[in-house]
């Protein structure tokens, strides 16, 4: 069963070989990230050690990397999320299943109470995995933050959904 992790210096070989075999998938829905990216594992470690973000990688029995899941621009208790997943595992939940994992850590472990994600109109697989995981859609996204592309900002209250979460689970346990 795949396992979300935090990343570390370990994963990086799995982590590039993820990024270069899902490179033009990846780039038919959302900003190509150039050739630089390849180079700044080092610098998204710092910006985790700094607190600034968490960065996870949802990873197979056989070690390699089935996506990304980030929470990024960590300030106030919020935090913008984003994620990728390999073309091979599209589709079939793992998306929305790793979204909904991440905002529960985003709230126990990094004491977050809002997440924000945006996508692109054009992007409609990620938007249903948003919707899927709880976010709700609360208005345009600069296009300059999307590669010129238009978008939407959705946004997910954590608190008030881990309390509900909570209540749930205590009238199913007294039942």
């Amino acid at each position: 069963m795949p396992e979300l992790q935090r990343l570390d210096a370990g994963h990086a070989p799995a982590v590039l070989a993820f990024e270069l075999a899902n490179r033009a998938y990846f780039a038919a829905s959302v900003p190509d990230r150039g050739d630089a990216f390849f180079d700044r594992f080092d610098a998204l470690l710092a910006e985790q050690d700094a607190g600034v973000c968490a960065f996870h990688v949802l990873v197979a029995e056989d070690g390699s990397v089935l996506g990304r899941f980030n929470l990024v621009d960590i300030e106030d208790e919020t935090a913008e999320l984003g994620y990728r997943v390999a073309q091979h595992v599209a589709g079939r939940g793992v998306a929305t299943a790793t979204a909904r994992e991440l905002c529960r850590l985003a709230v126990s472990v990094y004491g977050l109470r809002t997440l924000r994600a945006a996508t692109v109109h054009r992007n409609v697989a990620s938007q249903r995995v948003l919707v899927k995981a709880g976010f709700v859609p609360v208005g345009p996204v600069d296009p300059a933050h999307m590669g010129g592309k238009a978008g939407t900002w959705y946004q997910r209250d954590l608190v008030d959904t881990a309390a509900s979460e909570d209540q749930r689970g205590e009238r199913r346990r007294s039942r």
